[in-house]
């Protein structure tokens, strides 16, 4: 094993106190025969033998007697090149590492297809909740058009506690830092990276196609207000950063061929089932055609329910190695390509500070015309110099609905735009 983190040394616990049920299951014992650490003497949730432990990565992946190599020290590198060396050996691969899968899965898989050997990662994405292995083989027989979650808990926290208890987001956050949901540096989570990875192996698996991160439109929730929360309320929904890949449809309905895949806050419909996924958890709703709507829900971080879903992975991988022979591969022949942000359709709330006379609302629709964008619903709050608009569009091209907002934003009756948000769910 590569790592003996939070992650890793749940590894190491479940590895011993399941040991008799895992060799049942796989049909001969799994023994663990070296860890990987950076330093000898770190302090461990668990007690690893001092034997096992080595600050030697690349001579433990290259060892003659190493069937498998369960990889969760994250980052690209060294894991990168200590997971190829691992499969150039002769071992398989179990890794829960979204951001080299994200960046650079290409390289992993033509290394395993070239070794003969798995690469697994359910851990990669939503923790211990299976999502992967049904993307990739329960609905390997159907045709997905949507996945649509929320992959990442430290986010749902902070957006929870800003609806139910009406928190500030500096506010939320520091409460999730105190519960140990989010890291001291919280970046990667809250300004989409995290998430934006794991879209990308969701869109990826869904749709036969490589997708990277580089390849996701991402946005972070540290823009989102108390006063889009409420707006939110107002509207019977819920502000969540959602992962977002779909099958693009023209105007027949027919899907054409090229995907999208967004990361960003939006507000959905508090019917929705994602709607109600509270605190620190993940969901992922799944649309297909044969199947319908699936949805996946539960834990999606923390050492054991992480290691939950590496341990389900080393029994499939082991059991193959006995069996001699391999799993599913990447699936990338589809090929489709990813549409830039502009050509996504979606629709957007936007909330306009403006002034309190006649003609105002004529103004504001005819901007919206004349980008071809048309409006859903449109509301006044207030008067005077407190008087604001707020309006939902109809469905219509990210390009067209932005350039919509600039146009407004110029205009003399226009104070000032202080909300834009993206809306997911049916059209009412």
């Amino acid at each position: 094993m590569l790592g003996c983190g939070s992650v890793g040394s749940q590894v190491v616990r479940l590895l011993g106190e399941q040991a008799d049920d895992l060799a049942a299951r796989v049909g001969a014992p799994v023994e663990l025969v070296g860890v990987a650490v950076r330093r000898l003497d770190a302090p461990r949730e668990v007690d690893v033998p001092a034997q096992l432990l080595t600050t030697d990565a690349a001579a433990l992946v290259a060892r003659a007697d190493v069937d498998v190599v369960i990889e969760v020290i994250g980052g690209i590198e060294p894991a990168r090149s200590l997971i190829l060396s691992a499969l150039e050996h002769g071992a398989s691969v179990v890794t829960a590492n979204k951001a080299l899968l994200a960046e650079d899965g290409a390289t992993l898989f033509e290394a395993a297809e070239k070794a003969g050997r798995d690469l697994y990662y359910e851990a990669a994405v939503a923790g211990a909740i299976p999502i992967l292995r049904p993307l990739r083989e329960s609905l390997a027989g159907d045709k997905v058009t949507r996945v649509l979650g929320i992959v990442n808990g430290t986010t749902n926290f902070i957006l929870d506690k800003m609806d139910t208890a009406g928190s500030g987001f500096g506010d939320a956050l520091e409460e999730a830092q105190a519960l140990g949901y989010a890291e001291a540096d919280p970046t990667a989570d809250v300004e989409g990276f995290d998430a934006a990875a794991k879209a990308a192996i969701l869109a990826s698996l869904a749709f036969h196609s490589r997708v990277t991160a580089a390849d996701v439109h991402r946005e972070g929730i540290t823009e989102v207000t108390a006063g889009d929360v409420r707006s939110a309320r107002d509207m019977g929904s819920v502000v969540k950063l959602l992962a977002i890949a779909e099958l693009r449809e023209d105007i027949d309905g027919e899907a054409d061929g090229a995907i999208s895949v967004r990361v960003h806050p939006a507000m959905i419909p508090r019917s929705h089932p994602l709607a109600s996924v509270r605190e620190a958890y993940n969901a992922v709703f799944v649309e297909s055609e044969a199947a319908g709507q699936l949805m996946f829900y539960g834990p999606g971080a923390g050492g054991s329910p992480t290691a939950s879903a590496v341990l389900g992975d080393l029994v499939t991988v082991a059991r193959n190695h006995r069996q001699g022979t391999r799993g599913v591969g990447e699936s990338a022949y589809a090929d489709r390509a990813v549409l830039p942000m502009g050509e996504t359709r979606t629709r957007y709330h936007v909330a306009i500070d403006v002034d309190d006379r006649a003609g105002v609302l004529a103004a504001v629709a005819y901007a919206f015309a004349e980008n071809g964008v048309s409006i859903q619903t449109v509301r006044q709050e207030g008067r005077g110099n407190d008087a604001q608009l707020v309006v939902v569009s109809h469905e219509a091209t990210d390009a067209a609905l932005a350039a919509t907002v600039e146009q407004l934003r110029d205009m003399e009756i226009v104070r000032e735009v202080t909300s834009v948000m993206r809306v997911e769910g049916a059209e009412e």
